[in-house]
């Protein structure tokens, strides 16, 4: 599978994903997730790509998923507040939001967040406490629960997960 940066050209595409998303949340026992608000919004995907943070997993020259990624200091004001827990690490690392398969290829959520790590080897990631799927994921790829985090979209609680690759030379 083969991530890039995404284009203005791919913002169809991506809605489609997006769409379909929703769509297997709410089939699979998450429907608050993304769907009471039609997240994410056209106009928060289109800052994405202007900014280069929206990335597409590519298979067979198709797009099949989405995430947005950043990385820095501090870079996430979502997570200054964590309550019933506390991060692991320090002021820099990467997030990774957004992720989204079209649910014809196996894989993409593992590769999304694989590939991310690569990039700066210290992620923060969050979850709605319905999407179990995704809590799943995080667990099998040796992420840890941190505590509880709140997102501007809606009330509901997120999951906030990190993990830290020690032998990572750095961001």
């Amino acid at each position: 599978m083969e991530i890039r940066t995404a284009t203005i050209q791919d913002l169809g595409r991506i809605m489609e994903i997006y769409a379909a998303a929703r769509a297997f949340m709410a089939q699979h026992g998450n429907p608050n997730q993304w769907g009471p608000t039609n997240w994410p919004p056209e106009t928060l995907v289109r800052d994405d790509i202007a900014r280069g943070k929206s990335h597409v997993c590519v298979q067979d020259e198709r797009v099949v998923g989405v995430f947005f990624f950043d990385c820095g200091t501090n870079i996430d004001p979502l997570y200054e507040r964590i309550e019933d827990g506390a991060w692991i690490g320090g002021e820099d690392y990467g997030v990774i939001h957004r992720v989204a398969s079209d649910g014809t290829v196996k894989g993409v959520g593992t590769a999304s967040i694989e590939w991310a790590l690569a990039q700066c080897g210290h992620l923060r990631i969050d979850t709605h406490g319905d999407n179990v799927v995704m809590q799943r994921l995080l667990e099998k790829l040796g992420f840890t629960h941190c505590g509880t985090i709140y997102v501007e979209e809606d009330d509901y609680p997120r999951k906030a997960y990190e993990r830290i690759d020690r032998d990572f030379d750095g961001i």
